[in-house]
């Protein structure tokens, strides 16, 4: 009987040891690539194992379930889609699930994008749960219960990061919040002589800034331009709004008839801002149409180089133009 138990003691302490061993050992390799796998609602410790073995990670459900209860950890593990990562332990991967560190997808929002290209894209990705596929763009205003209706220009450019599965919604939600946080910071900075009426038509006049100029250079000096019409009462004409406003029929090319072709967003036969951002404006497109240039500019043309000649009069903008254009 002594035999018998000290066999037995031996055993769990060889058991035991090869437990405690196993829970600190890496599952893959770290030259191995990370193994995705997703935890389904409601379950347990038993059922995750499985679902990481199913998945194709090298690890025992029973000894993930033990190692689970004997952590205390069994019940506060969080269904969704996860990456096993090269190095992970038994025990970093308890951790990961507990936390919720599910694994990361990222979607960029490029400036100057309109907001049909933004859904474009979204729709695209692959990471995403599209719940917004079948709405329309109003739908998806409601959706994110903005105050706004129309939705070109609300939608900060830039990378947000999710995890995988979530839905398209949180992406809109994230992007739009931060729009009015970027656009409320340089609304306070504003000086008070500009000729806005609301931070919407700043949001406008950014969105024509940012499709005007790759040139974050030129920025401030074009916003200024347009800033010292607008004081003015004189027409914008800027090419920009009269291409949103021909909407499919622009085919890369814009014609004079074009510029007469009278729209809501033909600024050569509209006075003042157009009715809408025509585009998605980064923050430096912002900072420009709220802090634009001190200058005395009323025209520009482009040197064909991605700069701009600015004038102070039609006869010095002339010049440039039979100079830079013709």
């Amino acid at each position: 009987m002594k035999k018998i138990i000290g066999l037995f003691l031996l055993l769990a302490i060889a058991g035991g040891a090869y437990f405690a061993y196993w829970a600190r050992t890496p599952v893959i390799p770290a030259d191995a690539e990370a193994i995705e796998f997703t935890i389904t609602p409601g379950s347990g410790a038993h059922a995750a194992g499985q679902q990481i073995a199913e998945a194709g990670v090298p690890i025992q459900p029973i000894l993930f379930n033990l190692l689970a209860r004997m952590t205390g950890k069994s019940g506060k593990l969080k269904a969704g889609a996860y990456e096993m990562k090269p190095g992970y332990t038994p025990l970093r991967l308890i951790e990961q699930l507990v936390r919720g560190e599910f694994a990361q997808e990222q979607l960029t929002i490029i400036e100057g994008w309109t907001f049909r290209q933004m859904r474009a894209a979204i729709a695209a990705h692959k990471g995403l749960k599209h719940d917004t596929i079948a709405l329309s763009d109003s739908e998806v205003m409601n959706a994110i219960a903005s105050e706004y209706k129309q939705p070109e220009g609300l939608f900060f450019p830039d990378t947000y990061l999710f995890a995988k599965g979530a839905s398209d919604l949180q992406i809109y939600k994230q992007a739009h919040a931060m729009m009015l946080t970027r656009l409320a910071e340089a609304w306070d900075k504003r000086d008070p002589a500009l000729p806005y009426k609301s931070p919407y038509e700043a949001l406008t006049m950014a969105s024509i800034v940012e499709k005007e100029t790759g040139q974050k250079s030129e920025r401030s000096m074009i916003a200024g331009v347009f800033v010292n019409r607008l004081k003015i009462g004189m027409l914008l004409q800027t090419d920009p709004t009269v291409i949103y406003g021909m909407g499919s029929r622009y085919d890369g090319k814009i014609r004079k008839k074009d510029l007469e072709t009278d729209t809501p967003y033909n600024t050569y036969t509209r006075a003042g801002l157009p009715p809408t951002p025509i585009a998605l404006p980064g923050v430096q497109s912002l900072t420009a149409a709220l802090a634009p240039a001190k200058t005395a500019a009323l025209y520009f043309v482009s040197k064909g180089n991605g700069t701009s000649q600015f004038s102070d009069n039609l006869n010095d903008h002339n010049r440039a133009v039979n100079q830079y254009q013709r």
